[in-house]
C-alpha cells in the first residue's frame, strides 16, 4: 500500500484513526483469498453510500428550489453512480493505495471502476467515522465542486405539466389551470397557443400541433421562467 500521507494530502483531510482509512481501502479479495473472517471496505462502503447521497441531495435541494423530486433525482444519479464515483478515486490516485489480494492484483483491480468506486464510498463512510457528518460533507463538496458547478437540472421533458403542478402545489393546493388562446393553419396543420395560470396569474405561454402539447410547451416555458427568476433573486 502506498504512503497514506499523500493520499490524505489529496483529500484535505487528516484521519485521527488510520486503521479505519486502511480498512477503507482494503478490497473484499482479501477475505476471499486469506482469512474469510478479515474485515475489508464492504460496511464502510455501505455507509459512505449514505452519506455521499445525503450530502449531494442536500446540495441539490438547495441549489435547484424550482425543481421537484423527478429532475433532482436525475440530477443525483449523473453524479453518483459506478463511472462517475470511479472518475473521482482516480483523480485522487486511489488505486496505488488499494489492499488487493493477490488474483485481483493481476487481473487489473487496481484500475476496476467498480473496485474504485466501491473503496471510494468506504473512504467517505470512513471519514464520517472519524470525524462526523460535517467533515465527510466538506470534502464531498469539494471533491464534487466542479461537476456540480456544471450541473443542470432541467424539468423531466416527457412529464413539464407534471413538474409544475409538483413545484406549485408546494406553496398552494391549487392546480395550475391550461386555456388555449389561438388555433392557427389548416385542418391538417393546425397550431394551438395555449397559457397556463395559477392563481390568478399567468406563468407562460406555449404552441403546439396539438393541444396536449401546447400545453406541455407552457408547462416547460413557467418552469424555465421560474428558474430564471431565482437565479436573478439568488
Amino acid at each position: 500500500m502506498a504512503d497514506l500521507a499523500a493520499l490524505q494530502h489529496r483529500l484535505g483531510y487528516q484521519f485521527a484513526d488510520a486503521a479505519l482509512m486502511r480498512l477503507a481501502l482494503t478490497h473484499p479479495s482479501v477475505a476471499h483469498e486469506q482469512v474469510a473472517t478479515a474485515a475489508t471496505n464492504q460496511r464502510l462502503e455501505f455507509l459512505g453510500d449514505a452519506v455521499l447521497q445525503l450530502t449531494l441531495t442536500h446540495e441539490l435541494y438547495r441549489r435547484f428550489p424550482e425543481f421537484g423530486e423527478g429532475p433532482l433525482t436525475k440530477a443525483r444519479a449523473k453524479l453518483v453512480n459506478a463511472r462517475s464515483l470511479a472518475v473521482q478515486a482516480r483523480a485522487l490516485g486511489l488505486g496505488e493505495h488499494l489492499l488487493l489480494g493477490r488474483g485481483e492484483e493481476k487481473s487489473g483491480g487496481r484500475d476496476r471502476a467498480s473496485s474504485l468506486a466501491d473503496a471510494y464510498e468506504a473512504l467517505l463512510g470512513a471519514m464520517f467515522l472519524d470525524g462526523g457528518l460535517d467533515a465527510a460533507r466538506e470534502v464531498i463538496l469539494r471533491e464534487f465542486r466542479q461537476i456540480l458547478s456544471e450541473l443542470t437540472v432541467e424539468p423531466t421533458i416527457n412529464n413539464p405539466k407534471g413538474e409544475l403542478q409538483e413545484l406549485l402545489q408546494a406553496d398552494s393546493a391549487e392546480a395550475p389551470r391550461y386555456e388555449v388562446t389561438d388555433a392557427t393553419g389548416p385542418d391538417h396543420q393546425r397550431e394551438f397557443e395555449c397559457r397556463v395560470h395559477h392563481a390568478g396569474v399567468e406563468l407562460a405561454r406555449g404552441r403546439g400541433s396539438s393541444k396536449k402539447l401546447a400545453e406541455s410547451a407552457a408547462a416547460l416555458a413557467a418552469l424555465q421562467a421560474r428558474r430564471h427568476s431565482n437565479k436573478i433573486e439568488s
